[in-house]
């Protein structure tokens, strides 16, 4: 129904990984710059870090097919919930390995070292990347900290990117995290970033990118925090009601009703309310109006 209200060719924010539907907002930006950089000088290792629901995983997925872009062999392996021993075997899987080389009577380290100076051999970096390292098993890490630290020639054109929340990231062994020649932290959206991502979801589906007002925007970007994963479900949920409103639009109005929906037990972020105060007689503040911003 929305779709079709709406005139859309597809859902505009259905949280889907692809590189189309990444938006490069000033933090994915930036992030991206110093990843570049990492492949461009030849540095060894870069720490994605930022909370659930910034963008790690659907940036990581970008840098595969940025990385790839200058010339690297970039793959990209979540280690989230992978049992020990099994990381190896899957990062193997996504090498474009031919059938020999996958058939040879060697160890999957061995394999792994023979692709790295196949690479080295044809100066073509080897670009690793790990989603949620913080939640790999121990062996990973340890074939990581091997990766990082091996001074082997067959190692000199990998790079390792890998990202972790900012609790996991602290978690991690010392020395793993003392090898980061670029850390990369992932900042919310501000409202800029918020108005410019509503518009670039809906014109890549075949709609307007007007569809929420400039308020909508502002005030869709002051309830999520600039959180990208909130931000879109908060929008999904905004679009569907004005259209079963039969809005032209989607208002500030719109977005607040959503976003009850979203979270109804939820307080409204201090952000998303203005308050006029004044004092009592006895000296204590109070609130005497609580400006709407919804009209």
């Amino acid at each position: 129904m929305v779709r079709d209200y709406w005139h859309l060719d597809a859902a505009p924010f259905d949280g889907s990984l692809e590189p189309a539907t990444f938006y490069c907002g000033a933090a994915q930006d930036e992030a991206l710059a110093r990843l570049e950089w990492l492949v461009e000088e030849g540095q060894r290792f870069a720490l994605v870090v930022g909370a659930e629901g910034h963008g790690k995983s659907h940036l990581a997925a970008t840098a595969v097919r940025r990385l790839g872009g200058l010339g690297a062999e970039a793959v990209l392996l979540s280690l989230r919930g992978l049992s020990s021993g099994d990381w190896l075997e899957m990062l193997l899987d996504r090498l474009p390995l031919d059938a020999a080389s996958r058939a040879e009577p060697l160890r999957s380290w061995q394999k792994l070292e023979n692709r790295l100076r196949e690479n080295t051999l044809l100066e073509r970096t080897t670009a690793l990347i790990f989603d949620d390292i913080d939640r790999a098993p121990a062996d990973a890490l340890d074939g990581i900290m091997r990766l990082l630290g091996a001074a082997e020639p067959r190692f000199a054109r990998v790079a390792v990117v890998a990202t972790a929340t900012p609790a996991g990231a602290a978690r991690l062994p010392g020395g793993l995290r003392d090898r980061a020649a670029v850390r990369v932290d992932l900042d919310p959206w501000d409202a800029h970033d918020v108005a410019g991502f509503l518009a670039h979801a809906l014109v890549r589906v075949g709609g307007r990118d007007d569809l929420f007002t400039p308020e909508a925007a502002a005030t869709l970007a002051r309830f999520t925090g600039g959180v990208p994963r909130t931000v879109a479900r908060l929008a999904h949920l905004a679009l569907a009601a004005a259209a079963g409103d039969h809005c032209d639009r989607v208002d500030a109005a719109t977005v607040e009703r959503a976003w009850r929906e979203l979270a109804p037990d939820a307080a409204l972020p201090a952000a998303a309310m203005s308050a006029d105060v004044c004092d009592e007689p006895n000296g204590n503040p109070r609130v005497k109006v609580v400006r709407r911003l919804f009209g």
